[in-house]
């Protein structure tokens, strides 16, 4: 059986549009290095509305954001601005400490903002972890054609072809289009990787994919993705992480007691403002969530 686990998200309806986080869950704490997978949309907001996702820190860790429709404006306590597109990947390091708020551009909001996309965590390998912040958006990303099918490397090496974002661990991640009819072979030199259907039908191997699911697979086995009447779906994983690491909120690390220090720095205020929207930020959560520990 190719399929070790499959994980069905927990869905967060924020109203104008719905969430679906698959990973950090009971069943998968990770995937290589990805230690956070949240999926969103498609959604068409109300005219005049927006996401807006204030100022919040992060530690120890990549953002990756990544949209199949719409667009998002990145601000940073670094001072960039940067417009997310679809092709465009924003990887955003976090390491020694970052702030960063994430809204709907206006011109966006005066025609109803379109929100389709994912929103991932990468945990930073040990010895990496205190790095210096850093943002990069990437727009030349390599395409694979192949038989009925397209796939564009976001992230690491797939099908001889290596996209130009930064990976501090080895990473692997795709957007697979499939024609109706087409399919793909699906690298398997990973460590870790799993499948998630994002839109229309697909098999891995001939096993239907459900919508939305993220479909972990077993190591070193080469299978094929394949679709009836089409579809797009995700590709993601990498190396295996061999030491813990632990979550708060939007804090990750590998020691507890920086976590901690996390907390009282965006508490006193140190992680500093972001240019451009210093007006508000999300407070630190009183009590909840408790700190757990991956894988």
């Amino acid at each position: 059986m190719s399929i070790l686990k499959t994980v069905t998200p927990v869905s967060h309806d924020l109203g104008d549009f719905t969430v679906r986080r698959a990973v950090p869950s009971k069943e998968c704490r990770m995937v290589g290095p990805f230690v956070f997978v949240d999926q969103f949309g498609p959604a068409q907001l109300d005219l005049g509305g927006g996401m807006d996702v204030r100022p919040h820190p992060h530690i120890n860790l990549s953002t990756v954001t990544w949209l199949f429709d719409g667009a998002i404006e990145h601000r940073d306590t670094l001072g960039t601005f940067s417009t997310i597109h679809p092709g465009t990947v924003n990887l955003m390091t976090a390491g020694s400490g970052i702030a960063h708020s994430e809204r709907s551009p206006q011109g966006e909001r005066a025609k109803g903002p379109s929100l389709y996309g994912m929103q991932t965590w990468l945990a930073l390998p040990d010895g990496q972890e205190e790095i210096d912040p850093a943002f990069e958006a990437v727009a030349d990303l390599p395409w694979i054609d192949g038989d009925g099918a397209r796939a564009q490397v976001i992230m690491g090496e797939l099908w001889g072809e290596r996209a130009a974002t930064t990976c501090h661990a080895e990473t692997i991640y795709a957007e697979i289009l499939l024609q109706e009819g087409g399919s793909i072979p699906i690298d398997a030199e990973a460590d870790e990787r799993a499948v998630m259907l994002v839109g229309g039908d697909a098999t891995i191997d001939g096993t239907p994919l459900q919508l939305y699911d993220l479909v972990v697979l077993k190591p070193g086995d080469a299978m094929t993705l394949a679709s009836r009447y089409g579809a797009r779906v995700m590709l993601l994983g990498g190396e295996a992480f061999s030491t813990k690491r632990h979550v708060w909120w939007n804090f990750v690390s590998s020691d507890r007691e920086r976590i901690e220090q996390a907390k009282e720095d965006w508490r006193e205020g140190r992680f500093g403002t972001v240019p451009g929207d210093d007006a508000e930020f999300i407070p630190l959560p009183d009590g909840a969530p408790k700190t757990v520990s991956y894988p």
